[in-house]
């Protein structure tokens, strides 16, 4: 045990421990294998997740520099004067607005990936209204909507109560429907729906867009993997906002997952368990 012991503190797990006749001495083996098993498995994950962590911060650092070019080239040009009329000066303010916000988008994304993914254990528990959580996020989404002229149709049924952060639950739906917003077309539209099966709330979103294509639906949920038509920087999103509300609904007990509609579009459904 003692050199298993020093071969695992030097990195090495492929640690074994001779077999023995003595029933005592072959539970103790037993039992130190069965650590050095959990002990690996907690290592590998660790690993894991220091690899996926870097990942992220230098991706989403990387989207952060391109707002941020942006932002001082206007502000350069604003305060050297090169825009002179109301007019250019109107559109110079509403791109550094528009850079501004992008930015915040991008932060929020970060700070919420990092939330869900290292601090899981610390949710805000408690009963949340899965109907006003979803209108909520409607809400929220309702002025982009109305610049595309999409149509937001709501089908939800009552007493969806779940236990969980509703923060959190708020940020999964947002995201969601941000990205129907994103990618449905122009006079589009957009339909949610939630109701009881069993135990569980069932939530759907479907969107009149181009929906997703086979590599799609295999890596949706992958860290800022975005697709060619459909996930892309010109979209203004950082690539987290899927994986984000996949891992805020599985630390909710359910689960998340993504198709293509029978009729066309994208269709993002999932479900929660009702609060006992």
């Amino acid at each position: 045990m003692s050199v298993a012991v020093k071969q695992m503190a030097a990195g090495d797990w492929d640690v074994k421990l001779p077999v023995s006749r003595i029933t005592e001495i072959a539970k103790v083996r037993d039992g130190f294998e069965m650590l050095v098993d959990a002990l690996q498995k907690s290592h590998q994950k660790q690993v894991e997740l220091e690899e996926e962590r870097r990942f992220v911060i230098a991706a989403v650092a990387h989207d952060l520099r391109t707002p941020l070019f942006a932002l001082r080239g206007y502000l350069d040009g604003l305060e050297q004067g090169i825009a002179q009329s109301p007019e250019k000066i109107a559109k110079y303010v509403a791109v550094c607005k528009e850079k501004s916000a992008q930015l915040d988008r991008l932060v929020e994304d970060l700070f919420t990936f990092t939330k869900v993914t290292y601090l899981e254990e610390n949710h805000n528990k408690q009963s949340a209204d899965l109907k006003l959580v979803l209108l909520k996020a409607i809400d929220s989404l309702s002025p982009l909507a109305s610049q595309k002229h999409i149509t937001i149709s709501i089908h939800t049924a009552d007493d969806c109560i779940i236990s969980g952060d509703p923060h959190l639950l708020e940020r999964a739906m947002n995201n969601l429907l941000d990205n129907a917003v994103r990618h449905a077309p122009c006079y589009g539209k957009i339909t949610v729906q939630s109701f009881k099966d069993g135990n569980n709330a069932i939530f759907s979103i479907h969107d009149t867009g181009p929906g997703f294509s086979p590599e799609e639906l295999q890596r949706v949920f992958e860290p800022l993997y975005r697709g060619e038509q459909s996930r892309n920087r010109a979209t203004g999103g950082s690539g987290l906002g899927l994986t984000i509300s996949q891992r805020i609904v599985r630390q909710h007990g359910g689960e998340l997952t993504a198709h293509n509609h029978s009729e066309g579009g994208a269709l993002l459904t999932g479900w929660i368990p009702l609060m006992a």
